[in-house]
């Protein structure tokens, strides 16, 4: 039984659910509303202090970690035309795919080299600042490259962060942590990869391995944390702090869509396509997108056939009270990343309002599109982080892709809309790994080409 029916009953009122239980790919779309935003308890101001905070935490980024230095401290990533990209997924499908397509390259992301960078650095970089600031080690005013020298950090080496992750949250906070001087801890799941465990360890973070998957993880890192009051646990499913940090990424696109000569207005849609775990990153993003661009921007979520963790909370209207165990979905995808059975506790509720679709891949997809990408344009990635690529395919192919676009009078702008997929990690991956991907992707295309 789940939330008083069961799984037939649930079927019966959501037939989606059929499919979405038999691992199939699916495509579920809603209507988003304006007073949405209005609603949250969070808005444009506190995004405006988040922007305000990564600016105060520039000089020390650039000191600490000098590859910052050519965006003036600031964690971002190039936003590239993928022209070649585009033509290869038309050709792949035999239709035309209308508009421009874009990759935002988190997956090239400095210091840890994927999306996490912006959500769990800033959320140490806020904890460090509140420290600092409350026992007056330094003022706001103060040059934030003051949190290099040993003073500062002897004293944070007696607080301890404590983290569960599939990968690249654990990766982020290990580096800034370690680098700050906090002791750090990550719990890490099953899906997690080996080079990603190792990579901590040589941060200096500890890594606690568990057989189980994430959710796991995340609780035991909690209770951790609980039992310690110089333990500070950063909640990947209840963190508004997280949430902050993806969201002001919203900032920089909107300079760098500016440079591209980009419009997002009326005339000229933006359709985002951004893969999702736990909830937190993509949420945040969608977020701080609609805060600027508001009905002109459409966000879209995408997940692993395997592991429909979002969808399955949205399409049910239960959000973190279901897991895909809880339908016979067994969790099993190599997307590390986006391995999670539960979705946020807070996301899914506040998506409500804001967020466009959902759709579903299969991992060989995961392996095609990457492979593709590379071949294309160059550009290596993990493969969650190639989830987006299939977005504008899935919006213009599917049933409920089709509807969207007429139920939100796009038919007669689409030929004018930007497509974004929103790379999410891959820079770091272990050049073996790399290559072992990318001959996975290639062996796919070569069989379906036979």
């Amino acid at each position: 039984m789940i939330a008083g029916k069961t799984i037939d009953e649930w079927v019966k009122q959501i037939p989606l659910l059929a499919s979405i239980i038999q691992c199939q790919e699916v495509m579920w779309t809603q209507k988003p509303k304006e007073e949405a935003l209005l609603s949250l308890p969070l808005g444009k101001q506190e995004l405006e202090a988040a922007g305000q905070r990564w600016q105060r935490f520039a000089s020390y980024l650039m000191k600490a970690f000098p590859e910052t230095q050519k965006d003036q401290g600031r964690i971002e990533s190039p936003l590239r035309p993928v022209k070649k990209m585009h033509e290869r997924l038309h050709k792949s499908v035999g239709h035309p795919l209308p508009g421009q397509l874009f990759l935002k390259c988190d997956s090239h992301l400095p210091i840890a080299g994927s999306v996490k960078a912006r959500g769990g650095i800033y959320e140490v970089l806020q904890l460090a600042e509140k420290l600092a600031l409350d026992n007056g080690w330094l003022t706001i005013t103060d040059d934030y490259q003051l949190f290099d020298q040993e003073t500062i950090r002897k004293r944070l080496r007696s607080y301890t962060i404590v983290v569960g992750s599939t990968g690249n949250l654990g990766l982020s906070i290990g580096i800034i942590g370690s680098r700050l001087g906090f002791r750090v801890i990550v719990h890490m799941s099953k899906d997690a990869k080996p080079w990603k465990k190792e990579l901590l360890r040589k941060q200096g973070a500890i890594v606690i391995e568990h057989p189980s998957d994430y959710s796991q993880a995340v609780a035991e890192g909690r209770k951790q944390a609980e039992s310690d009051p110089t333990c500070y646990f950063v909640d990947d499913e209840n963190s508004t702090a997280l949430f902050l940090g993806y969201a002001a990424a919203a900032f920089h696109l909107q300079e760098q869509l500016a440079k591209w000569q980009v419009k997002v207005d009326e005339e000229h849609p933006l359709f985002v396509y951004l893969p999702c775990g736990v909830g937190g990153a993509p949420g945040g993003i969608a977020f701080g997108l609609k805060q600027l661009f508001g009905k002109h921007v459409h966000c879209f979520f995408v997940e692993p056939t395997h592991a429909p963790a979002m969808l399955l909370g949205m399409v049910t209207g239960l959000h973190d009270q279901i897991a895909v165990q809880d339908v016979g979905i067994d969790l099993q995808t190599e997307a590390d990343g986006l391995a999670v059975g539960r979705a946020s506790r807070f996301v899914g509720k506040w998506m409500e309002g804001l967020l466009s679709g959902i759709y579903t891949v299969k991992d060989e997809e995961l392996f095609v599109r990457l492979w593709q990408l590379y071949d294309e344009e160059g550009i290596a990635l993990e493969p969650s982080a190639a989830a987006g690529l299939s977005g504008i395919i899935r919006l213009y192919q599917s049933l409920a892709g089709q509807q969207y676009i007429a139920e939100q009078k796009l038919t007669q702008k689409i030929n004018q809309a930007t497509h974004l997929v929103w790379a999410t990690g891959g820079s770091l991956v272990p050049t073996d790994e790399m290559n072992r991907y990318l001959q996975k992707g290639f062996t796919l295309i070569s069989r379906s080409t036979r």
